[in-house]
């Protein structure tokens, strides 16, 4: 894990978030929709507020993505997040580099209290890493979304801090 820097999400990383959210893993792992231009990336990425997007870049290259979304008003100890990392970079530290980032953030900035999510029921990977880092299961979304021609079902999990 040591090659990989976490930082604050550039401009400049549009082209590379456009393309890891461009691969087939990434895209399967997220509610993203595939073949998504650099343009509409960055006309999304432009009009987000306060969240907290951070990059993991390994030489130079922004391989993966997360964004740490605070909500407000009475749900204000609370977030959500999400991630993705390049199919080619997967397995070498830079999930679990970005998520240790946004909880830090969430613990010792924000003073979240709880940090949600949703994942794929069959994300198994991904649940595994969750779970590593204090996340629970507290549900299943059935028919959550569509993805791939099938409804497929969503995991809500949530770390809490007391």
């Amino acid at each position: 894990m040591s090659d990989i820097l976490i930082r604050a999400r550039e401009p400049t990383d549009m082209a590379d978030i456009t393309e890891l959210l461009n691969q087939p893993r990434a895209i399967w792992g997220t509610l993203q929709m595939p073949f998504v231009s650099l343009e509409a990336r960055q006309k999304r990425a432009s009009a987000t507020g306060g969240d907290l997007h951070l990059v993991a870049v390994i030489d130079g290259k922004t391989i993966g993505s997360a964004t740490l979304n605070r909500f407000e008003n009475r749900r204000a100890h609370a977030g959500s997040i999400g991630m993705a990392v390049h199919d080619a970079y997967a397995g070498r530290g830079a999930g679990s580099a970005l998520l240790g980032a946004l909880i830090g953030q969430a613990d010792n900035w924000l003073n979240l209290k709880r940090l949600e999510l949703n994942v794929w029921s069959d994300n198994t990977r991904a649940m595994a890493l969750y779970e590593r880092f204090g996340f629970e299961r507290e549900g299943v979304f059935r028919n959550y979304a569509w993805r791939d021609g099938a409804y497929a079902d969503s995991v809500a999990m949530a770390r809490l801090r007391f």
